[in-house]
């Protein structure tokens, strides 16, 4: 898996963030850190975004700083779904070719059975795109007194995952102890529908990704860095820890709809 120069990073950042100083998050500095770490391509939202009331102002920026970077950065544009016209947001995603959206349920103070979020997951697959959630930006650790927005609960992504069968997830940021509460509760044609980002994903010692993909399934896992609010090697160095039997193992493909397997292309 180390050798695999086709990676796609689906958890990128581009702007400012309110509760502490994040150094150079630029989309030009972002392409030079894909270069260096053998990454092809990145999925990049707009991080003051999620700190917005109206996400369209911040999509517009994210659009206009990502146009010159477009053969190697994806706009994952912001909607929120209990602001005006928000199906237009998420139309006018859709033809700037995005390929996911983001939504933000904690920052914006909806609850994890919240209507409108599961319209957004309905809307988003009947568009073919995956509605792209984050657990956290920071750990307590270093959260800043001003962030009580919390983490993303395993009750949301539940309840998101069960909306219908045109939903697809892509799950960022969270750790080992959510993963399993929720891809154990879910139905096999449910944990179909969630793909988790390993940025969050602890290995050596802890091993905790060791552990996932031998009980969950590395397929149900794509690469992720969360850049730049975390070191974008750690992903990588922690699938090349991974114990000699896992080295091979295949991470899940983000996009929606999948591509075709070109096993099944009879023809050829």
């Amino acid at each position: 898996m180390s050798e695999d120069r086709h990676v796609l990073d689906v958890n990128t950042l581009i702007g400012t963030y309110p509760f502490r100083y994040v150094p150079h998050p630029d989309p030009d500095v972002l392409v030079r850190v894909m270069e260096r770490e053998g990454i092809a391509r990145a999925w990049v939202g707009h991080l003051p975004t999620a700190f917005h009331r109206d996400p369209v102002p911040g999509n517009a920026q994210l659009l206009a700083a990502l146009a010159p970077h477009r053969a190697v950065l994806d706009p994952v544009p912001t909607v929120r779904p209990d602001w005006p016209r928000w199906e237009r947001t998420l139309r006018d995603s859709v033809d700037a070719g995005a390929p996911a959206v983001r939504a933000y349920p904690t920052h914006w103070g909806m609850g994890p059975h919240d209507p409108d979020m599961q319209r957004l997951a309905l809307a988003s697959g009947d568009a073919g795109v995956s509605l792209l959630l984050t657990v956290r930006f920071e750990d307590l650790r270093q959260r800043h007194g001003l962030d009580v927005a919390g983490d993303l609960t395993a009750a949301a992504i539940r309840t998101l995952a069960r909306a219908g069968e045109q939903v697809r997830l892509v799950v960022t940021a969270a750790g080992r102890e959510l993963v399993e509460e929720v891809h154990w509760s879910l139905t096999p044609e449910e944990q179909g529908r969630v793909l988790w980002d390993i940025s969050w994903i602890w290995g050596p010692p802890e091993d905790h990704l060791a552990k996932l993909f031998t009980t969950i399934g590395s397929e149900r896992f794509c690469f992720g860095t969360h850049w730049p609010l975390r070191l974008t090697q750690a992903p990588r160095a922690n699938l090349d820890l991974l114990p000699p039997e896992l080295l091979d193992s295949r991470l899940g493909d983000p996009r929606w709809p999948l591509p075709p397997d070109p096993k099944n292309n009879e023809h050829e």
